[in-house]
């Protein structure tokens, strides 16, 4: 891997050590999809909490307040929300060591489908700035960001399209499995061994659209829907105009991290495993920047990171509350 920044992933987690994957989960594919599947971690005792947008829409916030004076940011993965097992899992993970949480949903992913004929996609940096505004509003002064995988992009795009207008009070972020290169992702997602993967992501994709288009008909159709395969169908047919970008790969240019890392500012740690099989090769990326450490255990699937025992934590929640603790 080209990894300029990358560091030794024993030197920084004395209590989780490096990742080994268990015995059962003998390859990328298991290791992304059982714990997707099977996991179900108990519910954390969130409070929902809605905040409108400046275009007039609207996001839907879950809490889990402590009284702690720090919080933590979680963004989830594409067709996510904030009750997916591996955030439930980090929320719970990050309030065992004194943070308070906030899970928000992206637009569209928390039961109710958005006002505003739009979609929360990789560049939608005004709607994580107006969930870290909302949390200093709200009283936070210490705040780190946690992404997965599309919420790690857009961690990262937000961090350093505009360094300068992140407030003071973001101190670092930790982010999983995350697409940084989006053409170079979206082409790996259209091989053939990815079928299973590109095909739940059109299923549920389609939902949206679908509902979308009764508000707007001129905007949404889902006719001939069926004849779309990748990413590049999709964002081409929706994302892209519906955005503002020429094209996909206008948007994927715009959107990936990759051209927004040297700009970062604060300590953050991308955690990619080797075998992921969402991931290219340019997705393990290559900077100069101190700022952004790389950190790439040998297996891990998308998301994955499995690890049975310890109180039921999975190897990446042991490490982000390991890295995150000094904020």
């Amino acid at each position: 891997m080209n990894s300029g920044s990358s560091r030794d992933i024993s030197a920084f987690h004395q209590d989780s050590g490096p990742y080994r994957r268990p015995l059962p989960l003998c390859n990328a594919h298991l290791e992304t999809i059982c714990p997707a599947l099977l996991r179900r971690p108990p519910q954390p005792a969130y409070r929902r909490e809605r905040i409108s947008t400046l275009d007039d829409d609207f996001l839907d916030l879950d809490w889990i307040r402590n009284g702690h004076g720090r919080l933590a940011i979680i963004s989830h993965g594409l067709e996510g929300d904030s009750r997916r097992g591996y955030v439930i899992g980090m929320a719970n993970a990050l309030c065992r060591r004194e943070w308070d949480v906030l899970a928000w949903n992206f637009r569209g992913c928390s039961g109710e489908i958005n006002r505003q004929p739009r979609f929360t996609h990789n560049g939608s940096t005004d709607d994580l700035d107006r969930v870290v505004r909302h949390a200093v509003d709200s009283g936070y002064r210490r705040i780190v960001l946690v992404g997965f995988s599309m919420g790690g992009n857009l961690s990262l795009v937000y961090l350093g399209r505009g360094p300068e207008n992140v407030p003071a009070a973001v101190k670092a972020a930790v982010v999983f499995s995350v697409p940084c290169d989006l053409a170079a992702g979206a082409e790996q997602l259209a091989l053939p061994a990815n079928r299973l993967y590109m095909h739940r992501f059109l299923r549920l994709m389609k939902r949206k659209v679908r509902m979308q288009a009764l508000n707007f008909p001129d905007l949404f159709s889902i006719e001939g829907y069926g004849r779309l395969q990748t990413f590049h169908d999709f964002d081409g047919r929706y994302t892209a105009p519906l955005h503002g970008f020429r094209d996909a790969h206008d948007y994927w240019t715009q959107s990936s991290s990759l051209r927004y890392l040297p700009d970062i500012r604060l300590p953050v740690w991308i955690v990619n495993a080797a075998n992921d099989p969402f991931l290219a090769e340019s997705c393990f990326p290559h900077t100069d920047n101190p700022q952004v450490s790389l950190l790439t255990p040998e297996h891990g699937g998308h998301c994955g990171f499995t690890r049975f025992g310890h109180g039921g934590e999975f190897w990446s929640e042991q490490v982000a509350a390991e890295l995150l603790n000094p904020f």
